[in-house]
C-alpha cells in the first residue's frame, strides 16, 4: 500500500500547486519525478521497483496509449490535412537526422559500439507533449505551432518503434523480421481507423442511445477494446490510439467532445502514476554510472541535436522564426522512450544496462527542461505585441493566411441526440 499512500499524497499536494504550476516554472510532471525519488530506493527506500518486471513496462505503455488517444482527438481529419505539411518535415527530415546525430555522442562520448549508439538514437528520437502541456494545450499558442508539436509526438512514437526493433535485433545478433514490424505498423493504423469507424456507424442506428451521463464512456469503451485488440494481434498501439482519437474526433466531433474532460484526467492520472514509478529508478548509483560521457550526450541531445535537426527541417518553411525556434526547442522525451528504454533493458543486450541508465538520464533532464519553460514561452506568445502590417504572418487577411493558420472547420455533428 505504500506506492498507493505515496501516489495520493503527491497527487494532493500537485492539485493544491497546479495553479501556481500554471502560472509559474513549477511543473505538477516534475512533482511526480522528485516524490518518486524521495521514495524510492535512492532515497527512502519506501519502495523497490524491479525495471526488468513487467509491472513497470505496462503501466508506461497504457500511459503512452491513453496520452496519443486523447491527443488524437485534437487532430481530426481536416486538421491533420492542414498542419501534415509542417509536421510531415519535422517527421520525414528531423526525425531521421535526431537518430543518426545522437548515435555520434553515444558512441564517441559514452563508448557505446555503434549498433547500440544507434539503438540509443532510435529510443530518445520520439517526442512527447505531455511535458510541454502548457504550450500545446493553450490557446494563445498559434495553431500551426500547436498543430506540429502534436502530430509530430503522435506519430512519431510509433514510427520510432520499427527501428529501436530492428537494431535491437542486430545487437541481439538475430535477423530483424522487417516484413512483421511493417505488418504491425499497418495493422495499428488499420485498428486504429476501423475500430472507431465501426462504433461510429453503429451508434447511429436507431437502436443505439446513450444516457447523457453514460456518453463519455463510450470513446473510452472504444480506447480499452482498442488497447486489447493491439496486444492479441501485436499491432503498433501507438499508431493505433492516435489514429482512433483522430477518427472519432473527425467521424463523431460529439462523442469526441463528451470524452474531453474525462479523456484529460484519465491520461493525467496514467501520466502521473507512470512518472512516479519512473521517478523510483532514479537512484543516486544509476546517476553515477552514467558517467560524464553520458551527461554530455544527454545534454547534447536536448538542448542541441533536436533544436538543430527541427530547424533544419523548418528551413524555407511558412512559419515565423520565432514559432520555428519554440518548435525546435520543444521536443521533449517521454513515455515513448521509457517503454524502448525496458525494451532494451529486458532484452539482456550486453550493454543493456547501460543504455537504459543513458535514456533515464536524458528523459529526467528533460522533464526537468521542458516542463519548467512550456509556462514561461506560452505567456511570451500571450504577451507578444501583434504589428498591424498586413505583410506579416498571420495579419492579412483570413483568405491570405497560410493554410496552416486556419481553424479546423467542424465536421457536422450527429443529430442524433443521446449519441455517444
Amino acid at each position: 500500500m505504500i506506492p498507493l499512500l505515496a501516489f495520493g499524497v503527491v497527487l494532493l499536494v500537485s492539485v493544491a500547486l497546479s495553479g501556481l504550476a500554471a502560472r509559474t516554472v513549477l511543473s505538477t510532471a516534475l512533482l511526480f519525478l522528485v516524490g518518486g525519488a524521495v521514495i524510492g530506493p535512492g532515497a527512502l527506500g519506501l519502495i523497490d521497483v524491479d525495471p526488468q518486471g513487467g509491472a513497470v513496462r505496462t503501466l508506461a505503455d497504457l500511459a503512452l496509449f491513453a496520452v496519443l488517444f486523447t491527443d488524437g482527438q485534437r487532430a481530426n481529419l481536416p486538421a491533420l490535412r492542414e498542419g501534415w505539411r509542417l509536421s510531415g518535415r519535422a517527421l520525414g527530415v528531423g526525425m531521421p537526422l535526431t537518430m543518426g546525430l545522437v548515435a555520434l555522442p553515444a558512441h564517441f562520448l559514452a563508448g557505446l559500439d555503434w549498433v547500440t549508439a544507434l539503438l540509443v538514437g532510435a529510443i530518445l528520437s520520439p517526442t512527447d507533449p505531455v511535458f510541454a502541456s502548457a504550450l500545446v494545450g493553450q490557446d494563445r499558442v498559434p495553431l500551426r505551432l500547436r498543430r506540429l508539436l502534436n502530430i509530430e509526438s503522435g506519430v512519431n512514437d510509433g514510427l520510432a518503434l520499427p527501428f529501436v526493433l530492428v537494431f535491437l535485433a542486430i545487437a541481439e545478433h538475430e535477423p530483424a523480421a522487417v516484413g512483421t514490424i511493417v505488418l504491425e505498423l499497418v495493422g495499428g493504423v488499420v485498428l486504429g481507423v476501423m475500430l472507431p469507424f465501426l462504433v461510429s456507424r453503429a451508434w447511429r442506428l436507431p437502436l443505439f442511445g446513450a444516457e447523457p451521463k453514460l456518453q463519455p464512456l463510450g470513446p473510452l469503451a472504444v480506447a480499452v477494446i482498442l488497447y486489447a485488440l493491439c496486444n492479441l494481434t501485436h499491432a503498433n498501439s501507438y499508431l493505433a490510439a492516435f489514429a482512433a482519437g483522430s477518427t472519432i474526433a473527425t467521424l463523431n466531433p460529439r462523442a469526441a467532445e463528451r470524452f474531453e474532460r474525462l479523456g484529460d484526467l484519465l491520461s493525467e492520472l496514467a501520466k502521473f502514476a507512470a512518472l512516479l514509478v519512473f521517478g523510483t529508478l532514479i537512484t543516486p548509483d544509476r546517476l553515477a554510472a552514467v558517467g560524464w560521457g553520458g551527461w554530455v550526450t544527454a545534454v547534447v541531445a536536448i538542448v542541441f541535436i533536436r533544436p538543430a535537426t527541427v530547424l533544419v527541417s523548418l528551413l524555407r518553411s511558412e512559419m515565423p522564426a520565432r514559432e520555428r525556434a519554440t518548435a525546435a526547442w520543444f521536443g521533449p522525451k517521454g513515455f515513448a522512450s521509457v517503454v524502448y528504454g525496458l525494451l532494451v533493458l529486458q532484452a539482456g543486450i550486453p550493454d543493456g544496462e547501460v543504455v537504459f541508465t543513458l535514456v533515464t538520464v536524458t528523459i529526467a533532464l528533460s522533464i526537468v527542461v521542458h516542463s519548467s519553460t512550456d509556462v514561461p514561452v506560452a505567456r511570451a506568445f500571450e504577451l507578444a505585441e501583434v504589428a498591424p502590417t498586413s505583410n506579416l504572418p498571420g495579419n492579412g487577411p483570413p483568405d491570405d493566411r497560410p493554410d496552416e493558420e486556419h481553424e479546423d472547420p467542424e465536421p457536422p455533428a450527429v443529430d442524433r441526440p443521446g449519441t455517444a
